[in-house]
């Protein structure tokens, strides 16, 4: 085939995309905006950022995603092929130092002789047979093109992102390293552990400390189910965080009694050096994130490399726009492909 694939977005539905299409004699021109056009929530210009968590959940062949990675895998799959090799500790997840996966990414993608990437923001649908993987942060020049071929109007939700503190900053006297249920190396997580009173106290701080507010346009907006910000859960009910993210199951606290909650830390580098605040994606301001998180046991001194944030993310209504082959049904050329068709991330 000598008529080049054009693939729309380098994230990981497009980069894996691109892969699969190249390693099959097709040759590929992946377009990606950044680091000319940046979006409100990534960091970098490297091909498959991950932007929320550095984890791509379970890995356990008795899970449905286990399961689904294991058939990426036996597929040839970029993404899974990369997980594997900077994996981090994780229990029974699959997680990956986030700065090393991109990297390698683009490392692997690029040595492919008939893969070209061309860094300019796709402003309307191409003209030729193309995949759109433009991801939830598409562009607003994009997002126009889509609705004028689509005739339908975009879906909106909001998105959130974890802290990440450094390792040396952690308080060892307070904090242990353990998974739950003793599961991967048994020792893959670190926890700091709160007391019934200690629980309660930081739920109220998290419902009275100031967050982020919207704008008036973005005020109907809902939030996304699977990534809720911690504050937000905590307004649901006084126990809804100890029977989720701080949930103490599966843990014993070597420095002192059984913890009523507990606040776990993922290893987010294949250093070591950087941990993520497991479910605590957030809106809290800056100030208030500080403040608040530095009275969890084991993280007074905590510093942080990065603080959580919010942003608002698109997709279409597929099942009206798209075919059962995810071709747009006005453009039979286009198909997308990732989250911009609503589907959920890293899986």
């Amino acid at each position: 085939m000598d008529t080049p694939l054009h693939i729309v977005g380098g994230g990981l539905a497009g980069s894996e995309a691109a892969w699969q299409a190249a390693t099959h004699q097709i040759p590929v021109v992946l377009h990606e905006m950044r680091p000319q056009r940046m979006t409100p929530a990534h960091q970098g210009a490297g091909l498959a950022e991950l932007v929320c968590s550095n984890s791509l959940r379970n890995d356990e062949l008795g899970s449905a995603i286990g399961l689904l990675h294991e058939e990426l895998r036996r597929l040839d799959s970029l993404i899974l092929k990369v997980a594997d090799a900077v994996k981090v500790p994780a229990g029974g997840a699959l997680a990956v130092d986030r700065d090393a996966f991109s990297a390698e990414i683009e490392k692997r993608l690029l040595s492919l002789p008939n893969v070209t990437l061309v860094r300019e923001e796709v402003t309307a649908l191409p003209g030729q047979p193309a995949i759109v993987a433009s991801g939830p942060l598409t562009s607003d020049a994009l997002a126009s093109a889509l609705a004028a071929a689509t005739g339908a109007d975009h879906l909106h939700f909001f998105d959130a992102i974890a802290p990440i503190v450094t390792l040396d900053s952690i308080d060892f006297t307070k904090a242990w390293f353990q998974s739950r249920w003793d599961k991967g190396t048994g020792k893959d997580y670190i926890n700091c552990p709160l007391s019934k009173e200690a629980y309660e106290a930081f739920v109220q701080a998290l419902i009275a400390a100031d967050t982020i507010q919207f704008h008036d346009w973005e005020k109907d907006t809902p939030y996304f189910e699977g990534c809720l910000p911690i504050e937000v859960m905590a307004r649901r009910g006084p126990q809804t965080l100890s029977f989720g993210p701080m949930k103490p199951v599966g843990l014993t606290n070597p420095n002192g009694p059984r913890p009523y909650a507990v606040i776990q830390l993922r290893q987010d580098n294949t250093l070591g050096t950087l941990y993520n605040m497991v479910g605590f994606q957030t809106k809290l301001k800056h100030g208030e994130q500080i403040r608040l998180f530095r009275t969890i046991p084991g993280l007074e001194q905590a510093e942080f490399a990065r603080l959580g944030g919010l942003h608002r993310n698109t997709f279409l209504r597929s099942p009206t726009v798209l075919d059962s082959t995810l071709r747009l049904k006005s453009q039979p050329h286009i198909r997308m492909a990732g989250q911009v068709t609503g589907c959920e991330g890293y899986v």
